[in-house]
């Protein structure tokens, strides 16, 4: 392999690494604020690009991200409100199984509303075939917008987390419920609020990724599983981390397609999502809190 296709592929995991790495990040809002795993962030990210892509026929870009976010954001807190406020206490397995059926549901509903047609935003800026080049590295300006807005949304989050006072009520929820309520905190609202926040971030990565990636109505089932395979390996709760951890998993399939064809690639995804599960459940730089997902 040259230098100039080993570059080449090198960017290519960069690129989806970072798409990975925003899906996880929605895993690591709601699990900081819960504790609890959202099977269906996926199905945010997916909604966001294929509402984003209906309003377009409608209204200039911006405005058709802006909509689509708000309208996710308002599906993230009827679906908190609707399935998830009641439950008392619910087992990790309980939970599980009921956010794996609200992903069902959204996809199938999806498919309902706009069929089966693959869709995608216009590039930001410049046109599918604008490339600008780093030596022999050919890259497109949509890649620059997916990484800045990555790194934008992980610095945000982590100052939101650790220095604002409704970050660290959400935090509290997270590490005791019973105590956060007893210092005034309404549990509920930090939970909606983690589900609305979530849905947010995963809407605006879905209208950032949809012109590399494409939207279809299930296309958020195999983003759910590498970003849930990024947060286990980063640590759940890390977003930081999650930033390294997708590097790792969008380089490693970038790469694999050199020794394997390439519908082999999601093996790899699979793979260390197992590896980690068995041999460090609590991920590479994640507490021994995430290790309790090896209970069920």
């Amino acid at each position: 392999m040259n230098i100039e296709l080993l570059s080449q592929y090198l960017v290519a995991g960069i690129t989806y690494g970072t798409i990975y790495a925003i899906v996880a990040i929605g895993f690591n809002i709601i699990y900081n604020a819960t504790g609890i795993i959202n099977f269906a962030q996926g199905e945010f990210v997916m909604l966001g690009g294929m509402i984003a892509v209906s309003l377009h026929a409608f209204m200039p870009l911006p405005a058709a991200i802006l909509a689509a976010v708000l309208a996710t954001m308002i599906i993230g807190a009827l679906i908190e409100i609707i399935f998830i406020r009641w439950l008392i206490s619910p087992s990790v397995l309980r939970m599980i199984i009921i956010t794996i059926g609200i992903s069902i549901f959204i996809r199938e509903a999806a498919l309902h509303v706009w069929g089966e047609s693959v869709r995608a935003l216009p590039y930001f800026t410049g046109t599918e075939v604008t490339v600008f080049s780093v030596g022999d590295v050919h890259i497109s300006p949509q890649v620059l917008w997916v990484t800045g807005i990555s790194a934008v949304m992980v610095m945000l989050l982590t100052f939101f987390f650790n220095y604002t006072l409704l970050g660290r009520q959400m935090r509290a929820c997270s590490a005791n419920r019973d105590a956060a309520r007893l210092c005034g905190i309404s549990a509920k609202n930090m939970v909606t609020l983690s589900f609305v926040l979530s849905a947010g971030i995963g809407a605006f990565a879905g209208c950032v990724v949809s012109p590399i990636t494409y939207v279809q109505y299930d296309s958020g089932t195999g983003l759910a599983i590498k970003g849930f395979t990024v947060a286990i390996l980063g640590g759940l709760g890390n977003s930081t981390a999650a930033i390294a951890a997708g590097m790792v998993l969008g380089i490693l399939e970038s790469f694999s397609v050199w020794v394997m064809p390439a519908a082999f690639k999601d093996v790899v995804s699979i793979s260390i999502l197992l590896l980690i599960l068995f041999v460090r459940p609590s991920g590479i730089f994640g507490s021994v809190e995430a290790s309790r997902l090896k209970e069920f």
